[in-house]
């Protein structure tokens, strides 16, 4: 069956150290906390708030190793408002999990995203 998995985090600077090490920590946390093995990933789809432009956050999945998962970068809708210095992660696997067992992951200041779970 093929789910979805969330995850965001925020950056302190825009730079590509501070993109990739916090998109490496992220997708991480998600296959840990998951239980997500490289081979049960399909895609994965990262978006960037419109301040982030030092690094392609794709480039964290490739740090790990992952060269057959197809990967995307796009930007966020910018809406007036909304958390800045933010990467989020939309994680497509194949499972055997229902949703109810999936772990969304929202770390440093993206934990303001989803209160109810972060």
């Amino acid at each position: 069956m093929v789910r979805a998995v969330r995850g965001a985090t925020t950056v302190k600077e825009n730079t590509e150290k501070e993109m990739l090490d916090a998109a490496e920590e992220l997708l991480k946390e998600m296959t840990l906390q998951n239980d997500i093995q490289e081979d049960d990933i399909i895609s994965i789809i990262f978006s960037v708030t419109s301040d982030l432009n030092a690094a392609f956050p794709a480039v964290a999945a490739r740090r790990l190793g992952w060269n057959n998962t197809a990967l995307m970068c796009t930007y966020e809708v910018d809406v007036p408002g909304s958390l800045k210095s933010c990467i989020r992660v939309l994680m497509h696997i194949n499972t055997d999990k229902e949703k109810d067992d999936l772990r969304f992951i929202y770390l440093k200041e993206a934990r303001a995203l989803r209160p109810d779970i972060a």
